[in-house]
């Protein structure tokens, strides 16, 4: 099995050489004769076996077993080791000033058509081998050690899984010593331990009873037990950790969510200027005092902020106690009313945006008052300031705003967290305007 892993990689390895190669030449040969004639074959040639070179150190883990592993993560791989690659071409052409010697449309050719065949062929191996595993071949023999949500939920994804080439030969519930040294016995691939997190002494008993097997051995944690968010492995000074909750906001996530907010922020802010001042000028004719409302908020980490809208109450409202809800009657005049209805009055927060206290998208941020109140009653309350507080998210184009059930809005503020990504923000954003601005529960 092993000998077949790294004879399998080679035979990748040697085809995405050649399909680089191959599309290098083919945009050239497209090029010179529909465009420039006077391309030199040779230059070109040689940088086109360089680039296949550096395309194969810099994408390793492209060629590792995708077996039960997510199609999209390896076309990931992939994309990311043609990005670099063609960087990498970049920056050594700027630095030999040679950048004149290329055609920037072969360049731009050349790594998209690389991107396209790589995908290609990824996804047609991916689809031809599923085949061949639901017909029984091809397989890899396992056994489940334990009981409990983490043993159910695998086997449950081995059986509606037959493409990912997993059987299980036993399932081990009751842990004994007879039992477990039998296992030892059988010809395994892999052995998974579905065992709880923290019992030292069961997971010392079942690795001894099983030092004699031959199987690769993998310990499941318990994950389904518990509300986890980003959960996985780190590796921080050398020690191998499990994380239980993480922010999805770290490295290039962080830099492509700091980037959208940045530029969206500018552009929205330049575009809704002239409606803006028009809003200021009715909130001031409307009532006496400031145009803005500032009002103290819970941001990313519990930070407080400090939060920018319309006013639409009157200055003196809140000097007595304040209550959470009840905002349809906070609202005096008709102007009020209209600004919460339509969410106008939360235009100002695409300045907090530029300020780098909220984002475009993420959890309503709540006041710190409330947020006390709430964190103890309400299940994974907390988790929502894992990543920044946002003018609109997940919850609210589902319509959960306004006085309506937070345990339904802290759900739909998790699954954003959990599923965090630029084109899921793209897609809240898309659908705020049609859903975010008028909605029922907006007073």
């Amino acid at each position: 099995m092993a000998a077949s892993l790294i004879i399998n990689s080679y035979l990748i390895r040697i085809f995405d050489f050649i399909a680089i190669n191959l599309v290098g030449l083919l945009t050239f040969f497209a090029i010179q004769v529909f465009k420039d004639a006077d391309l030199d074959l040779q230059r070109y040639a040689s940088l086109v076996f360089l680039a296949s070179l550096a395309y194969l150190f810099l994408t390793n883990r492209a060629y590792r077993s995708w077996r039960g592993g997510n199609l999209m993560a390896l076309f990931g791989r992939v994309a990311s080791g043609v990005l670099k690659t063609w960087i990498l071409i970049l920056i050594w052409l700027v630095f030999s000033k040679s950048t004149e010697m290329y055609s920037r449309l072969w360049l731009g050719s050349w790594a998209i058509a690389s991107l396209l065949v790589l995908c290609g062929s990824r996804l047609f191996s991916y689809l031809l081998i599923s085949r061949y595993r639901s017909k029984g071949t091809n397989l890899r023999h396992i056994a489940i050690v334990g009981s409990g949500n983490s043993a159910d939920e695998i086997v449950n994804r081995i059986n509606q899984s037959p493409w990912s080439g997993y059987r299980i030969q036993r399932h081990l519930k009751d842990l004994n010593k007879e039992g477990l040294n039998e296992l030892s016995k059988q010809p395994l691939n892999e052995i998974w331990l579905a065992l709880p997190m923290g019992d030292g002494a069961q997971m010392r008993m079942v690795m001894e009873q099983l030092q004699t097997s031959t199987a690769s051995i993998r310990f499941v944690p318990d994950w389904f037990s518990f509300r986890l968010i980003n959960h996985g492995v780190s590796e921080v000074l050398g020690v191998q950790m499990i994380d239980l909750y993480g922010t999805p906001m770290t490295g290039m996530n962080l830099f492509l969510k700091s980037m959208e907010d940045f530029f969206l922020s500018i552009l929205i802010l330049i575009l809704i200027s002239p409606l803006m001042l028009l809003l200021a000028i009715g909130v001031k004719l409307n009532s006496p005092g400031p145009v803005f409302y500032r009002q103290e908020r819970v941001g990313w980490n519990g930070e407080v902020f400090e939060i920018y809208k319309f006013r639409t109450m009157p200055v003196d409202l809140e000097r007595g106690e304040i209550v959470w809800g009840g905002s349809a009657d906070k609202s005096v005049t008709k102007f009020s009313k209209w600004l919460r209805s339509t969410s106008l009055d939360e235009l100002p927060q695409f300045i907090n945006v530029l300020q780098g206290k909220m984002s475009i998208v993420g959890p309503r941020p709540e006041r710190p008052l409330f947020v006390e109140q709430f964190k103890n009653k309400i299940p994974g309350y907390m988790k929502k300031h894992l990543v920044k507080a946002g003018i609109t998210g997940w919850a609210q184009i589902h319509g959960w705003r306004g006085d309506t059930d937070l345990n339904a809005r802290i759900e739909h503020d998790l699954y954003y967290i959990e599923n965090w990504s630029i084109w899921l923000d793209l897609k809240i954003i898309f659908l705020t305007i049609f859903r975010g601005f008028v909605n029922k529960n907006a007073y």
